[in-house]
């Protein structure tokens, strides 16, 4: 299988140059190898017109190639000092010179954090700019940003692009990979897309619109989350009641009295700065965490209220609780098994998976391949392993797993989180739809259109509590973002 073929892509210093494409297009496979990850079989790459061999990360920290990923490479409970300069002590040691260049350094990215604070603090944009500080440290002066974006707050986005302006100007030069295509238009100063391994062309994104670029893309229209009318009864399904977690071996609540309602037809989006409580609001609800206080019940769709604070996490799905997890990698997918072992995770005990107290494998395979056909995962058969599978087309299969179970309630924790503009539309159609059909829907996701355009209602989540409501008809994200993060001008109603 290739996953480059024939790809073109010239970068110059100090420009800020974005590379976009479908999951699977080949984006991360061309990165990887620009970083030293995995070697090409043919062609060939040149930095400051010579020809360079990049046969491991090494050897492209020595070209001057640095990578922030997505998914932060951190250890959280070292500082940020300890974190810049581990693996590079070699450079100034570990002492008072590594500390005076670490501090340059983070000045000149905005990074206010204390150098002894522990990583485990920080909030998101700042745990970027630690690895930003990571990379120059090591003298990086190409930067490889792999979707920067997508776990800030706009507020923390326009941050970010002054900081890459700043280093534009000082020489610095990006390649900016990201699925949201507005951003791409409003930083980068060139694009080059990619589709199915091959480069397609190479666009000005200030003469090209969002929708030109999704079609060079994938052949199709920019989609949209809007949901249209609303579909909300007046039947509860899940009912939270003053919910609250202590942090282990502490009293500090990470979540504080924390109570709402999800009425079957009704999409409520969570918006909050991660860190601020909506991935222990998730793991309490689905049993992973127990609650300290308060209660969840959930009611069939017969109105039937059960229950759930002190089952188990399988009791809670075997009574209905579809669950899309925020990390697909580590809590959705058994990445080594093949897909349609990876069907069964979470539905052992039910069909069409299973035939009493006995797997069906023959079940299993056939849903699969139905899944596979329904929801456009792109794989060349189910008998391959999870990690085979682009991230898009992982989400996918993790979105027909889960709608597939029946469920009367669908916990979706950032559900396009790092796919591209074709998975993305798939995932909110199925979502849609399910909606229609009576589905209640808690969502929690860092795309604040994304927010706004499926859900009927939003709370905001701040430091563990629910701390105010908007009405997704009126509000911006530029409000929502100001409310996420504790800031005054933007005026909503207290959480019913």
């Amino acid at each position: 299988m290739v996953a480059n073929s024939d790809v073109n892509l010239t970068v110059h210093a100090g420009e800020v140059h974005a590379v976009c494409g479908e999951n699977g297009a080949g984006k991360s496979t061309l990165m990887k190898i620009l970083y030293g990850m995995q070697q090409p079989d043919e062609g060939t790459i040149s930095i400051n017109g010579k020809p360079a061999r990049l046969r491991n990360p090494q050897d492209a920290i020595r070209h001057g190639i640095g990578m922030v990923h997505q998914h932060f490479m951190l250890a959280d409970n070292l500082t940020v000092l300890e974190n810049v300069v581990l693996g590079a002590e070699r450079l100034r040691g570990i002492g008072r010179r590594a500390r005076a260049q670490v501090a340059e350094i983070a000045a000149s990215v905005s990074l206010t954090a204390p150098l002894d604070a522990l990583v485990e603090t920080l909030g998101v944009a700042d745990r970027q700019r630690v690895e930003i500080v990571k990379v120059l440290y090591r003298g990086a002066r190409i930067i490889i940003l792999d979707e920067p974006t997508a776990v800030l707050v706009p507020q923390e986005v326009d941050a970010l692009f002054e900081t890459v302006r700043s280093m534009t100007a000082d020489g610095f030069t990006f390649i900016f990979i990201s699925h949201k295509l507005d951003e791409v238009r409003a930083i980068a100063d060139s694009v080059t897309v990619i589709r199915r391994g091959t480069t397609v062309g190479t666009a000005d994104p200030k003469r090209i619109s969002s929708h030109e670029l999704a079609e060079m893309m994938v052949g199709a229209e920019l989609p949209s989350p809007q949901t249209g009318e609303s579909t909300v009864t007046s039947r509860e399904v899940l009912r939270v009641v003053d919910l609250r977690l202590d942090a282990e071996g502490s009293t500090r609540a990470l979540l504080d009295h924390v109570s709402f309602t999800v009425h079957a037809g009704e999409v409520l989006g969570i918006a909050g700065v991660e860190g601020n409580g909506q991935t222990e609001l998730v793991e309490t609800i689905m049993g992973i965490r127990r609650a300290t206080s308060g209660t969840i019940e959930l009611a069939d769709a017969d109105g039937h209220a059960r229950d759930l604070t002190r089952l188990g996490t399988l009791e809670r799905r075997e009574a209905g609780v579809g669950y899309i997890a925020e990390d697909r990698t580590r809590h959705g997918l058994l990445l080594t098994q093949p897909l349609w072992v990876n069907r069964i995770l979470g539905y052992q005990s039910r069909k069409p998976v299973s035939k009493g107290q006995l797997l069906d494998i023959a079940g299993a395979r056939r849903d699969t391949e139905r899944i596979v056909r329904d929801y456009d995962v792109r794989t060349p058969g189910i008998d391959v392993p999870a990690a085979a599978l682009s991230g898009g087309n992982q989400q996918k299969l993790v979105v027909g797993r889960e709608l597939s179970g029946d469920p009367v309630l669908l916990i979706a924790s950032h559900p396009t989180r790092g796919v591209d503009v074709g998975a993305q539309a798939l995932i909110w159609e199925q979502i849609r739809a399910a909606r229609a059909d009576g589905l209640a829907v808690l969502l929690i996701s860092a795309d604040l259109d994304e927010l706004i355009g499926l859900s009927d209602t939003i709370q905001v989540m701040l430091r563990g509590r629910l701390v105010r409501q908007a009405d997704p008809a009126t509000v911006t994200p530029q409000e929502l973002g100001s409310a996420m993060t504790g800031l005054g001008g933007y005026r909503s109603e207290e959480p019913a």
